[in-house]
């Protein structure tokens, strides 16, 4: 287990300021190194420059560094609810660390945050909320672009892990409701360093676009390779992947890519009418004043959307119960899905007992990179 000393520092100082009220001890794991720490920065970035107290409650912050690592991650969880006993954890923003955590989270009866889009079996998400968009929801806008773009077939080339998997059903499923088939699957790990020979056999099938499912820094490599190869067909990259990592790291090649996102990255290019941008235009200027222009991205505006929830839905568990106590987070818990319709800089969200993903099927928004930058797609 890994502490920031960013993070340490910010912990102790949100908690010296004494108060007779209990602590909201907030236990955040993500991963601040490993091939996914382009994501769990981000969030935590976003998370320090939180206010110092919610619903008048003092904040203390416990942020571990999972490093990218399902093992680390069971650990971390396993810490902060037994020897910190967090009122919440938030994280990861790995989904094949997010999963197994849950089972720690669970089984203490603490709520979990995660954001990354993680799907766990029926029933085993009591305590378990997500703050990213369903895969799901995310396919429905992506193969509705691909229809409209005249897309007929689609090579797949994603992670092998849950986050790979996820992705490779929901545009399966979406993609037969709209005539669209795929004519190849092609999996790598998140440590690979080269996609060659998958990419090979997904351009040897010519399908008209390629979906490439991986996150953060890691979405760069195989877009690379893919245009590498002389591919003319249309590239398609998931809300993982919505990030300056991608340019950055796939350079030119990134130049006409869709990438499907929520409305936070683009928060100054939506209507007007769009529920999400007066949330959306807060991120990114209170994000983009810490930490620069151009810094924002999907996984950053997770973090503001955590605080938008926890400031709405603590007021509500504290009518219970005192943070600390085993009611308080089970009253937390049930604030999560009873709040109501609450607009969040990623669209709107709506938890319900049957339903801790809340997203409808106009999430999604659809970019394109033009010149080095996202562009909303009309």
């Amino acid at each position: 287990m890994k502490f920031t000393k960013i993070a340490l520092a910010a912990a102790f100082t949100l908690a010296a300021l004494g108060s007779a009220h209990a602590d909201l001890t907030i236990g955040v794991v993500q991963p601040l190194t490993g091939p996914a720490s382009g994501l769990g920065i981000p969030v935590k970035n976003g998370i320090m420059i939180w206010p110092k107290t919610i619903a008048g409650e003092n904040v203390k912050l416990v942020v571990l560094d999972d490093a990218t690592d399902p093992t680390t991650g069971v650990k971390d969880a396993q810490r902060l609810v037994t020897e910190d006993k967090v009122d919440v954890v938030v994280g990861s923003s790995a989904t094949p660390v997010a999963i197994p955590m849950a089972d720690v989270t669970a089984e203490s009866g603490t709520p979990q945050l995660a954001t990354s889009p993680a799907g766990l079996p029926p029933g085993k998400d009591k305590w378990f909320f997500r703050l990213p968009q369903s895969n799901d929801v995310m396919a429905f806008a992506m193969v509705k672009h691909m229809k409209a773009q005249g897309v007929k077939t689609v090579g797949f080339l994603g992670y092998t892990d849950a986050y790979g998997e996820l992705w490779l059903k929901a545009l399966t499923a979406e993609g037969e409701k709209n005539g669209i088939k795929i004519v190849g699957t092609e999996r790598f790990a998140r440590a690979d360093t080269s996609v060659t020979g998958q990419v090979l056999k997904l351009t040897s099938a010519n399908p008209d676009a390629i979906l490439i499912v991986a996150s953060g820094s890691g979405a760069g490599m195989p877009q690379k390779a893919v245009m590498e190869r002389g591919y003319k067909g249309k590239v398609y990259q998931t809300h993982a992947a919505a990030t300056q990592d991608l340019m950055r790291t796939a350079g030119k090649d990134a130049e006409g890519t869709f990438v499907v996102s929520g409305p936070a990255t683009v928060a100054e290019q939506l209507p007007d009418s769009h529920p999400s941008k007066k949330m959306a235009v807060a991120f990114v200027t209170n994000y983009e004043k810490a930490y620069g222009a151009g810094s924002r991205n999907q996984f950053a505006g997770h973090s503001a959307d955590v605080l938008t929830v926890l400031e709405k839905a603590v007021p509500l568990a504290l009518k219970k119960a005192k943070p600390g106590t085993p009611e308080f987070r089970s009253a937390l818990r049930d604030a999560f899905e009873t709040m109501g319709r609450t607009v969040i800089a990623h669209g709107v969200l709506e938890w319900t007992p049957q339903n801790h993903w809340g997203y409808t099927n106009e999430t999604g928004v659809m970019l394109k990179v033009v010149n080095g930058a996202f562009k909303v797609e009309q």
